[in-house]
């Protein structure tokens, strides 16, 4: 008895101190389009999720993005601050991009001087480390490859205080990781995969994550490529190795198969019974490291283009979902039991960029309904978003569909964002879309609260130029406040349309769980977000009450609910 007093007692602070109730989320409001265009085209953008820094030294956060060149936007405007040709830096003029730009713009200190730099990287093989003016840090650019890079991360491995640079290529060989030190040295031991202690191919999307995953206060790196196979490496470029079921193997030859018995075996016929034939190709597959069930340990969330391998690949079936312990074991826990997968999650409306832009499927592992417990969300080929609960099933009103038959033209969502607009303890989800080459209309920004319902479809502007014949927003939204007053912006990389930015209005108080592309993929304990430590005390809470719990936490950190202080307080109560 005394045990529910206090919980209701404790429930009922949060809710008075969590600040906004159950405010509706009012509709986003244009703030400015076509940014970094010139006067009648804009360059085409592609996956790469724009980075926010103060360029201008005004005290408010600026957009930095790319399709091609790089540049700099007044966060309030969109005017241009600055632009370089990608590969290049400010330094030079009358240059050519070296390529496209993939992967998502990183805006870190990356020698830890107290001040934030620009890490892009490129069509061509290049990868850049820029000052906030455009200008190369000594030591920059490096190009490893001539071939696209397309996976870009920026973490401290090593925990030395200074970041290292992680880039992957999209190249026909096992050889397709580099890892850089902030000054632009090949880290020793780099790059991989260079020897035969897994299986590895070209990185065809931004897929590598990182994270504690053996308890040393250092990151492993997890990086799904063009094969059935998952390699994770230490920081000294060594193979993790894998649970002993698996016989004397590391992560990297540990074949993924949508049989577990299959699996354990160590291959496939190819042939007959549908589970000797059924396997994961991951050219195009993310990693997360994320503690998914709030006990404090770090599980591997991949997801993955399933195939039958006695046809071969493509065409793809389904998108796969896993969820693997540190030890590459598939997750089974806290009454959950991941050895047995969720399947047929819905079959491919396209596999051809020539018929519309393909879709990546990048996993965002975030709690939409503050039960303490991670879902699992990540667009697919079916046209649809889907988010996974711990139950390996789609609640609520789950899969959402960008495609609508009844229109008749395909549409495919970016990879999401994710936060709790209106601080009520629920999250909304928001991405963009894009439509069918040929099919002359516009993708939409989508929000939608935790069960999958609209909250608002916008369309988004239309393209400067009267010539292309379909539009959208491949990449993933950035959030983020890029002006003067209390509320987020959502800012989009566009394609034919180029940078454009919406008021979020009542955002004030948003706790934001998933800021921007790949915005989680990167996991230490000691860097545990408010979000997973409040995890861990909404886990007591569970147990204490016999049932499930909604709270939520303090937004801005300022004090009003000592999260930490409420956990000790719990767990003296005893058993």
């Amino acid at each position: 008895m005394r045990r529910r007093f206090l919980l209701s007692v404790f429930c009922l602070f949060l809710a008075v101190n969590s600040g906004s109730g159950w405010a509706a989320v009012p509709a986003p409001v244009l703030k400015w389009q076509h940014g970094g265009c010139y006067n009648s085209w804009c360059e085409t953008g592609w996956y790469s999720s724009p980075a926010v820094a103060d360029v201008t030294g005004d005290g408010v956060l600026d957009v930095i993005g790319s399709a091609y060149s790089i540049v700099a936007l007044n966060g309030p405007t969109g005017e241009l601050v600055w632009r370089v040709g990608s590969g290049h830096d400010r330094s030079e003029s009358e240059v050519e991009n070296v390529g496209r730009t993939w992967p998502s713009i990183v805006v870190a200190d990356v020698n830890s001087d107290g001040i934030e730099e620009i890490v892009t990287a490129h069509g061509g093989g290049y990868v850049s480390v820029y000052d906030l003016d455009g200008y190369f840090l000594p030591g920059w650019p490096k190009r490893p490859t001539t071939w696209e890079l397309r996976g870009l991360m920026v973490a401290d491995l090593d925990g030395d205080g200074t970041a290292e640079i992680v880039v992957n290529g999209a190249l026909g060989s096992r050889t397709n990781t580099w890892v850089y030190e902030h000054n632009g040295a090949l880290r020793a031991n780099w790059p991989q995969l260079s020897n035969d202690s897994g299986y590895a191919a070209g990185v065809y999307n931004d897929n590598s994550a990182a994270g504690d995953l053996d308890g040393d206060g250092l990151l492993e790196l997890v990086v799904p490529s063009d094969v059935h196979y998952i390699c994770a490496y230490t920081p000294a470029g060594g193979q993790l190795p894998a649970h002993a079921m698996y016989g004397d193997k590391g992560w990297g030859k540990v074949g993924v198969w949508e049989d577990l018995g299959v699996e354990l075996r160590g291959w496939g016929a190819c042939d007959g019974a549908r589970s000797e034939r059924y396997r994961t190709n991951f050219a195009g597959g993310a990693a997360v490291v994320a503690d998914v069930d709030g006990n404090g340990l770090p599980e591997v969330v991949a997801t993955g283009n399933v195939y039958d391998c006695a046809v071969g690949h493509p065409p793809g079936k389904y998108t796969g979902v896993y969820v693997y312990h540190r030890d590459r074991s598939r997750f089974a826990g806290s009454g959950f039991d991941w050895r047995s997968l969720p399947v047929d999650t819905g079959a491919p409306l396209s596999e051809s960029y020539s018929q519309i832009e393909s879709v990546q499927t990048n996993p965002v592992v975030v709690d939409l309904d503050g039960d303490g417990l991670r879902e699992i969300i990540f667009s697919s080929y079916d046209g649809r978003v889907h988010a996974v609960w711990l139950d390996k099933t789609e609640h609520h009103n789950w899969p959402f569909s960008v495609y609508r038959p009844a229109e008749g033209v395909w549409r495919f969502a970016s990879e999401p964002v994710v936060a709790d607009l209106d601080n009520d303890g629920f999250a909304e989800v928001l991405f963009g879309s894009w439509t069918r080459k040929g099919s002359y209309l516009n993708g939409m920004l989508h929000i939608l609260d935790y069960r999958g319902d609209v909250l608002h479809e916008i369309a988004l502007p239309a393209a400067k130029s009267s010539s292309v014949s379909w539009n959208g927003a491949l990449a993933a939204p950035r959030l983020a406040n890029i002006d003067a007053d209390a509320d987020l912006e959502i800012v989009l990389n566009t394609a034919y349309s180029g940078f454009v930015a919406y008021d979020l209005p009542g955002s004030s108080e948003a706790r934001v769980l998933w800021g921007s592309g790949r915005a989680g993929r990167v996991w230490r304990q000691q860097d545990m977000s408010d979000a997973d430590k409040l995890a861990g005390v909404i886990r007591i809470l569970r147990i204490l009450a016999g049932q499930e719990t909604v709270i939520t936490p303090d937004p801005d950190g300022n004090g009003r609910t000592d999260l930490a202080d409420a956990l000790r307080y719990l767990q003296q109560l005893g058993p």
